[in-house]
């Protein structure tokens, strides 16, 4: 089984950019970022839960990882860049905790490493189970409206909330509530002593605005780059900022 993804060719020579997307988006989420790259081949995925992935249902991270690495050797991608957002950014991480032939670096935007005790899990883990309740019994446009209120998405203003309400309320909520306890932070490691450990470049990109985030990074022995005039979606509120960071990473 694979994940359902879009292909965009590029030059031989050139390695390719996986991109992954955050909770309640799909494989279009990246595509303006990825446009900006004609000589790079792209891949664009749809996580479980998710767009044309929806009818692929996982029980954690580690099925998420095979998923992804059967994708990749699917389309014979032996050399290549991961770049997640958010719980793409997560995916991203735990898959690159394992050695992963071919890997040539990875690209985090807002992503979490993972929680340190026991307390902040357990409160995660009845936080998400009560959003998945309400993404499987109530419409979706309600349930968006409240969930772009949280704190993560302060910076933004009442036509970006509207705008996203619109654009995920198209999901299928009993797929996004399963995909959403499977890959919860309560289930997740604490990633950062792998990470740590690691013998490939990580960019860590967060918004300006992203005070949680930022924070995040800081705690992180990564390379850190701040898009200026963004919240916890960089790559939405910015694009041409997370464009030129791109650039420079993979120029460098």
């Amino acid at each position: 089984m694979t994940l359902n993804a879009a292909v965009e060719n590029g030059q031989p020579g050139y390695p390719w950019l996986v991109f992954l997307h955050g909770f309640s988006g799909d494989r279009d989420e990246w595509r303006t970022v990825g446009e900006a790259f004609p000589a790079w081949p792209r891949l664009y995925l749809d996580l479980p839960g998710h767009g044309g992935s929806a009818d692929i249902a996982v029980d954690g991270f580690t099925r998420v990882s095979e998923l992804l690495q059967a994708t990749l050797n699917s389309y014979n991608i032996l050399d290549y860049w991961l770049v997640g957002y958010s719980l793409g950014g997560r995916v991203a991480m735990n898959f690159a905790c394992q050695p992963r032939a071919g890997l040539r670096g990875l690209i985090v935007e807002g992503g979490h490493p993972g929680l340190q005790d026991e307390a902040s899990r357990l409160a995660r883990r009845g936080n998400d189970s009560a959003w998945a309740e309400r993404f499987r019994r109530e419409p979706l446009a309600q349930v968006f409206t409240d969930w772009y209120q949280q704190p993560v998405f302060a910076s933004l203003d009442a036509a970006q909330r509207a705008s996203l309400v619109a654009l995920r309320r198209r999901n299928n909520g009993a797929t996004l509530a399963a995909m959403l306890e499977a890959t919860s932070l309560a289930r997740q490691a604490d990633l950062r002593p792998s990470l740590q450990a690691r013998d490939f470049p990580f960019h860590y990109l967060c918004g300006e605005r992203d005070t949680k985030f930022r924070a995040i990074a800081q705690a992180l022995a990564v390379d850190i780059h701040i898009i200026h005039h963004a919240g916890h979606n960089a790559h939405r509120d910015n694009p041409a900022a997370v464009i030129a960071c791109l650039a420079q990473i993979l120029a460098s």
